[in-house]
């Protein structure tokens, strides 16, 4: 079934609001929306993301599944985008110097499902992954 796609919201947990809340504005350079002492919401390319204060968890291991020879972390999120979004998003993220997971590359050559990808964490630790297709068509592709 086909149908318009409209913004996602996500609410993640974070152990420092205000960390967070710089990495996301400054880092990311997502507009901030509405907020409290204990979340704040944010455009992330057109999607709701709220982060949530929670106090940090002892119990916060990266899980890793295997995926094209890298490890990805799971879970994660983030957002699909355009070719070039994702080239000028990647570039800027390194002048600011973010660590990467995985660093931005081609996934699945030459395959079907062939996409730009990238992923690293947040201040939480939550894992975030961007990507991109050259042809919008193959987001689903089998």
């Amino acid at each position: 079934m086909k149908q318009k796609v409209t913004p996602f919201h996500i609410a993640i947990p974070v152990h420092n609001l205000e960390e967070c809340r710089i990495f996301y504005g400054e880092i990311l350079d997502c507009e901030e929306g509405r907020s409290s002492d204990h979340w704040v919401d944010f455009n992330l390319f057109g999607h709701q993301l709220v982060i949530h204060y929670k106090e940090k968890s002892s119990d916060h291991d990266l899980h890793t599944n295997a995926v094209d020879g890298k490890n990805v972390p799971v879970p994660h999120y983030g957002v699909v985008l355009s070719w070039g979004t994702f080239n000028a998003f990647a570039s800027r993220l390194k002048s600011k110097e973010v660590s990467f997971i995985i660093e931005p590359y081609i996934r699945f050559k030459g395959q079907v499902g062939e996409q730009a990808t990238m992923f690293f964490l947040d201040p939480a630790g939550n894992a975030l992954e961007f990507k991109a297709f050259k042809d919008m068509g193959q987001l689903f592709a089998k």
